[in-house]
């Protein structure tokens, strides 16, 4: 088994860092203008293509034995493009009211000192870091030798119904939002019907697939930790409670929660006028 090029991949990690570092700096420079930090929630899917697009071609440089294969590069590269152009598309075109999102207004509202400075701490330096953290399985498979295996594939096959969730979900939600006769009702149609978070699910089902596209070859396996992170927080931290304590008051949302599955697709529950 060729070597794992460590060396060619820490000069590719600190690539993709100072990528990182000047995307971040961007996107505080243009919250300033647009007076909202929340145009970080739009960079988060962008920072995720930077990085696989640096690995990308820092990962080209290694010659001989042990070069990355191109195959796993090449299908890293376009699911998580794939995956971070369609979602920060997305989070743009439902931000472009400009208003502040009340998750860091909240957040915010009591920041010691400077709030800018504390926006930066808490908010740009933590996001920075948790994308490199999570992109783990990107940049260690660009580096990853041998031919594309069954694994892979599983995994490509695994990101492809979390896409789908997380694609469908939102455009349903969407949909639902756009119509003022469903204010203030609980959306429980299509796929929301099946789970109270199609688009949490789809994500997290998208990066358990490219972990294992990176678990194909040693030693992708060893990146295990980032997808485990984004699932925790999908599910445990920031993603799924959170939206449930926004929602908890609302008409109708105690009888979704007994009706409907919390995270993995389920058939709703019989017998308690689940939506058709």
């Amino acid at each position: 088994m060729p070597e794992f090029p460590f060396l060619s991949f820490a000069a590719g990690f600190g690539w993709a860092t100072l990528g990182v570092v000047v995307l971040l700096a961007a996107t505080f420079a243009l919250a300033q203008v647009q007076k909202r930090h929340s145009v970080i929630d739009t960079a988060w899917g962008l920072g995720f293509v930077v990085i696989a697009v640096i690995t990308f071609i820092t990962s080209a440089d290694v010659s001989g034995a042990s070069a990355g294969d191109d195959g796993r590069r090449a299908l890293m590269l376009i699911l998580t493009a794939a995956w971070g152009l369609r979602l920060a598309g997305f989070i743009g075109w439902r931000a472009r009211d400009g208003a502040e999102d009340p998750r860091y207004e909240d957040m915010l509202s009591d920041a010691p000192g400077s709030r800018n400075a504390y926006a930066l701490r808490k908010i740009y330096l933590t996001q920075g870091i948790v994308m490199l953290f999570v992109s783990l399985p990107i940049q260690v498979a660009m580096y990853s030798t041998g031919p594309l295996g069954w694994l892979a594939w599983v995994g490509a096959v695994i990101w492809l119904v979390g896409f789908f969730f997380e694609t469908v979900g939102d455009y349903q939600m969407a949909a639902f939002r756009g119509n003022p006769a469903n204010k203030g009702t609980v959306m429980d149609r299509g796929l929301w019907r099946y789970t109270r978070h199609p688009n949490y699910f789809g994500d997290a089902a998208v990066w358990v697939g490219l972990f294992l596209v990176a678990a194909d070859s040693w030693p992708g396996v060893l990146t295990i930790l980032s997808p485990a992170l984004m699932f925790w927080t999908l599910s445990n931290k920031t993603g799924k409670p959170l939206t449930e304590k926004r929602l908890s008051s609302r008409p109708g949302y105690r009888e979704y929660i007994e009706n409907t599955s919390g995270f993995f697709p389920l058939p709703p529950k019989p017998g308690r006028g689940a939506s058709s």
